[in-house]
Formats: structure tokens, sequence, C-alpha cells
């Protein structure tokens, strides 16, 4: 979706245990991936993402 957009991102491989600890506590607690955030905001996951598409307020959290 963000590709799609044109919009740049940066993947992190979560597989090393500190990163995965680092995210999940950066996600409140959410331990599935991907968890996506834009600048500071949790967005949550690929459905969280796509939700927020659909009512419009992706574009907008973006822009930010």
């Amino acid at each position: 979706l963000l590709a799609d957009k044109g919009v740049s991102y940066d993947e992190i491989d979560a597989d090393d245990p500190k990163i995965r600890m680092a995210m999940v506590q950066r996600a409140k607690g959410r331990r599935t991936v991907p968890q996506i955030f834009v600048g500071d905001t949790h967005v949550g996951g690929y459905d969280d993402m796509a939700a927020l598409e659909r009512r419009g307020q992706l574009d907008p959290l973006l822009a930010d």
C-alpha cells in the first residue's frame, strides 16, 4: 500500500530478539509483524493501515 502511494519506508527485520523486544514495547505489546509506524505514530498492522486508507485517514497521517 505504501509503495503504491509512492511513500518510502524503512523495513526493520525483527528476527533479532533485541529488535523484536524493542518493537513489542514500542507497539504496546503487539507481537505480530508487520507493525507499522508513521513517524512516532503506531498505526498497527497492515489491516489497521488498510482500514485507515478506507476511512480516508492514511493520507493526512502520511502528510504530517
